[in-house]
């Protein structure tokens, strides 16, 4: 794999440690700032809302620029925005510093995608898009962690220092090692809104939005269902949440393999994976050792669904696969807030902690469903990308000179 994907995967890490730390630093924070632990939450809240504004607007308005370029830019924001955070004054600028921290969130990642394929054959975006994906999926196995390990250590300032240094190395691997690639010949920002008017665009997203959102209502309430229901107590919780990291990590670069052969099927099979095994959790979670590997099995069979679907998205875009692309993550995140809300419906209607597995698997059928009627339209021919196989590689890898092979030589720039 060429060494460009390396430097995807460090902003990956750096982002996705932003993005999941917050939960662990909330009690430093609110006891910081005096403040209570609900309203400690909004810096999450807010870090979702900036990811689904930002992704189609900087992608809009980047739709011209060289894409090394942009990703350098984008960087940088994210990496200012961390500045910032660590030298917060009061909450509410640290508000205001996460929704900015979030606003290159989903553009760095649907931009990165597009690069990440173009940068080796056709028969492995998929795989090549996972790599850069796989930094996410490290981040909660070894950032989040650390994160909330140094915050009781050092104080939570210096999560955001940590993370402020991961975006400078970052910056420095983008510019050293991805090439410039120049935007399709004739790209603006009405090309890649006309994405948005795809039927297939919109199927896609909803797979995500809603299947995700079932693994979010019950990945939301991981912990109290770990403790009151399982047993565990809260030190070990933390073991059981790196076991969910290490499942999305496997589970991520299996998936890549399974899409870059069948890219439909490893869909469907993600939608109905997510879906029995929430159900298995509901049953199982009474009993240690079998709601362990549920929670293995649940990152594993959520996270190896994320390359199908964003390779998805960015063929049914054709030629605005960015846009499509950065707009998978912000249906990701409305998944997320979604998903964790019903979940909390149920539990506050007196149903349990385990109710939202079986909400979550309903969810999951929904958007199995929606996969499906995905799949019929496009063997039907009704609007589905008619040639996204045969035509992928020239409509992702779009640039003339986005053809790099895997050695560090032809990725510098």
């Amino acid at each position: 794999m060429p060494i460009a994907l390396l430097a995807l995967a460090i902003g990956g890490f750096g982002i996705g440690t932003t993005e999941f730390m917050a939960m662990g630093i909330l009690p430093d924070v609110s006891e910081a700032f005096g403040i209570s632990i609900p309203t400690t939450g909004y810096m999450i809240s807010g870090y979702a809302l900036g990811v689904v504004i930002g992704a189609p607007i900087l992608v809009s308005l980047g739709a011209r620029v060289d894409r090394k370029h942009l990703l350098i830019g984008l960087m940088a924001m994210f990496t200012l925005g961390n500045l910032a955070s660590a030298l917060a004054p009061n909450f509410g600028f640290l508000l205001v510093s996460r929704f900015l921290t979030a606003l290159p969130h989903g553009t760095f990642f649907g931009v990165g995608s597009v690069v990440a394929a173009s940068l080796v054959p056709v028969t492995k975006r998929a795989q090549a898009v996972s790599m850069m994906i796989a930094g996410l999926t490290v981040a909660n196995v070894v950032g989040v962690p650390l994160s909330t390990l140094a915050s009781q250590q050092l104080g939570w300032r210096s999560t955001f220092w940590i993370v402020t240094a991961v975006g400078v190395l970052t910056l420095i691997a983008l510019a050293l090692w991805v090439p410039r690639q120049k935007p399709r010949a004739g790209t603006s920002v009405r090309s890649e809104l006309g994405a948005l008017t795809r039927v297939q665009v919109w199927l896609a997203l909803l797979v995500g939005a809603v299947g995700f959102g079932g693994m979010f209502a019950s990945y939301s309430y991981i912990s109290p269902m770990m403790t009151d229901i399982a047993g565990f107590t809260p030190t070990a919780v933390t073991l059981v949440l790196a076991v969910y990291g290490i499942g999305m990590t496997v589970g991520n670069l299996v998936g890549g393999r399974a899409a870059d052969r069948a890219l439909m099927p490893t869909m469907y099979a993600g939608m109905a994976g997510i879906a029995v095994v929430l159900v298995l959790l509901h049953f199982l979670a009474p009993f240690k050792v079998a709601a362990v590997a549920m929670v293995f099995l649940l990152g594993f069979v959520g996270s190896a669904l994320i390359p199908s679907l964003q390779m998805r998205l960015m063929d049914a875009a054709r030629d605005a696969p960015s846009l499509a692309a950065a707009l998978n993550h912000s249906a990701l995140n409305i998944a997320n807030a979604a998903g964790a809300w019903l979940g909390g419906l149920v539990i506050a209607a007196g149903y349990g902690y385990t109710a939202p597995n079986l909400l979550g698997a309903g969810l999951a059928v929904i958007g199995l469903g929606l996969a499906l009627a995905s799949g019929l339209l496009e063997r039907r021919g009704a609007s589905g990308p008619a040639a996204a196989s045969a035509g992928a590689e020239a409509r992702v890898g779009d640039a003339p000179d986005s053809r790099v092979r895997a050695d560090s030589g032809s990725a510098a720039e």
